[in-house]
């Protein structure tokens, strides 16, 4: 797309900011032609309203220094003119070709709900995590315009929520048998040239393409020593999603040519199901899946991936937290639902939280600290799950928390004995102000087949 064409475009999109107007042109081209591969798109990331609104986004979304040391706060603090200095470098750097990315710093963090497991996350530097937003913010909109209804994960208006009605739907529309897939460390394994050449379906710009590569090889930082990334995205860094979703993407095509007639795929991200109506549909999806994912250097977990049959309710499976199962009607025996609640590994996690939030190191606080700490984070996990039946799991974290803060408050005022329910209750944490998960539960479509 020439530079004339974008403007003159953009001139006819009144109402937009010059942002949303470039994305709103590239992804009308690439809907109207889907066989169009893109150009000149590199001397947009260096656009000021670009570069700002990728700041925007970066700075929004926090998150630790790289291996440089320098912080979203350390450029904020010096106020509006700091940022635009900051910013103008970057642009620089990208118009005379010398901008060379940073290793990511790798870090390990705790697996939710496994004690003791951890996942390797590479941080990219802070001018690398807004130059490759300002990527994602040219890019995207693009591959949009290709992607799949079957895909959910890190993309503009879907949700996981989306992705789990479409699960309850499916099921209770007799979908008896459920290919639950993993794909082993997709986001270490994904083959670098594979990849490319997905994107390359699409963008041909040479320069956009090598700053790609770049951020697929940059290497990871870990101990003193650089290693090399000869596979996988970098994980952690705002481009690494879209990346994946433009390489599962094949998975979707597979579907829609010949996967239907297996059962229905819900994918959110490099985590998907494939709903069924027998076993043998099930164990044909498990073949496809695997066909389709190994040119990509992707291969599914041999112990976390199986078949399912919830028809009797004797089974369930895990899905974007929630533990999905078939539960009979009261009303009408024989007659099974789909219903859903926090998973283990999903209770596991908030009462990880709790637990840190409440340990005796915080004896030396005011209990209003306190919940004021827990609230966010109990409003936070009770919104995502508070969509299906989830109202025992949630009475038992609400029982949870107040053991916790009743036990806290018993060492902070040297007050001994087990009958902390007594001296404590549920009225005295009702008025410290608690967020309570019981009675948030919604219930609008739970048994509806539509």
């Amino acid at each position: 797309m020439s530079a004339e064409d974008t403007a003159r475009t953009v001139r006819q999109t009144d109402g937009l900011d010059p942002v949303r107007a470039l994305q709103r042109v590239l992804y009308r081209s690439a809907k109207q032609d889907p066989t169009r591969r893109f150009h000149a798109l590199y001397d947009k990331l260096a656009r000021s309203d670009v570069m700002w609104r990728a700041w925007v986004d970066v700075a929004t979304n926090q998150g630790a220094p790289g291996i440089d040391g320098v912080s979203i706060a350390g450029i904020a603090a010096g106020g509006a003119e700091s940022v635009r200095t900051f910013l103008d470098g970057l642009a620089n750097e990208l118009r005379s070709g010398s901008y060379r990315p940073k290793p990511l710093r790798r870090v390990h963090i705790p697996k939710p709900g496994k004690q003791g497991e951890t996942r390797p996350l590479g941080i990219p530097a802070l001018a690398d995590r807004v130059i490759m937003t300002a990527a994602k913010i040219v890019l995207e909109p693009i591959f949009e315009a290709d992607f799949s209804p079957v895909s959910f994960g890190f993309r503009p208006k879907r949700s996981a929520q989306q992705a789990l009605e479409v699960v309850r739907q499916t099921a209770n529309r007799g979908r008896g048998w459920v290919f639950d897939a993993d794909i082993k460390a997709c986001f270490d394994n994904i083959d670098h040239d594979a990849l490319m050449g997905q994107v390359e379906r699409r963008i041909i710009d040479g320069e956009m393409l090598k700053l790609l590569r770049s951020w697929l090889r940059a290497g990871v930082f870990e101990d003193g020593v650089v290693s090399d990334s000869e596979t996988g995205t970098p994980q952690g860094s705002p481009i690494s999603p879209l990346l994946a979703n433009i390489a599962l993407h094949v998975l979707d095509e597979a579907w829609e040519k010949i996967g239907s007639r297996a059962g229905t795929l819900v994918r959110y991200c490099d985590d998907f199901v494939v709903l069924c109506p027998t076993s043998e549909r099930a164990e044909q999806a498990r073949r496809l899946a695997e066909t389709t994912l190994a040119p990509l250097g992707l291969q599914l977990h041999p112990d976390k991936t199986k078949i399912v049959d919830i028809r009797k309710g004797t089974e369930g499976f895990d899905f974007l937290g929630f533990h999905h199962r078939m539960v009979e009607s009261r009303k009408r025996r024989g007659r099974y639902w789909l219903h859903k609640w926090p998973s283990p590994r999903a209770m596991a996690s908030i009462r990880g939280k709790v637990r840190e939030l409440t340990t005796p190191s915080r004896v030396g606080l005011e209990m209003g600290v306190v919940v004021e700490s827990l609230n966010p984070v109990l409003r936070g996990w009770g919104a995502y799950f508070r969509q299906g039946n989830s109202s025992a799991k949630f009475a038992a974290i609400d029982a949870y928390v107040h053991e916790r803060v009743a036990r806290l408050a018993s060492r902070k005022y040297s007050i001994h004995g087990v009958n902390w329910s007594d001296r404590f209750t549920w009225d005295w944490l009702g008025n410290l102000g608690i967020y309570r998960l019981t009675g948030t539960v919604r219930y609008p479509t739970v048994h509806a087949l539509q």
